[in-house]
């Protein structure tokens, strides 16, 4: 959660740098974008956000890479959530970790220079603010998937469903 809470605040700093999506390659000031986002214009971003941004990011791959891994030789992914869960809190489980994580890591390599002149995943986008804007998008989707998700941990028992996702055991009975 530190590390998606400091992408939040990162991100935000860089898009305040230049609060414009645009599509395609190309986009800057003075041209036409695609969206204007109501945010203050920051332009004396002193390149913190970016550092920020791509430290937590790193630890959110890796943390990503473990909890799929353990999840597919655990079976997580096939046994307990056919158990466990409803036909749309599969889905939604699903498409965030098979589709929408996946999307932003691809997104965001495709915004970083070093990335992009080694492999060519910009083209794959639509162009270097096409890759922002998709980014900025699925990050919106990951954002609400998150209060959705604790707002329905809180509602059914936060202590109890918190100390289960850390230890995996519940401690207490649950009360429906």
């Amino acid at each position: 959660m530190l590390a998606l809470f400091a992408l939040i605040i990162s991100g935000t700093a860089i898009l305040m740098a230049h609060p414009r999506l645009y599509w395609g390659e190309t986009g800057g000031f003075g041209s036409p974008a695609l969206i204007e986002l109501p945010l203050p214009l920051n332009l004396d971003q002193s390149g913190w956000g970016r550092s920020l941004h791509f430290l937590s990011a790193w630890i959110c791959v890796l943390n990503g890479i473990v909890y799929v891994v353990l999840g597919l030789i655990s079976r997580h992914f096939k046994t307990n959530m056919a158990l466990k869960y409803t036909v749309l809190q599969r889905l939604t489980y699903s498409s965030v970790v098979f589709v929408f994580l996946p999307l932003m890591i691809l997104s965001g390599l495709a915004m970083s220079p070093a990335v992009t002149a080694l492999v060519p995943i910009v083209e794959v986008f639509g162009g270097y603010q096409s890759s922002r804007t998709i980014h900025f998008f699925v990050t919106n989707l990951l954002v609400l998937f998150v209060i959705v998700h604790v707002t329905m941990v809180y509602r059914s028992g936060f202590l109890n469903r918190t100390r289960a996702m850390i230890t995996g055991t519940m401690a207490a009975k649950e009360k429906l």
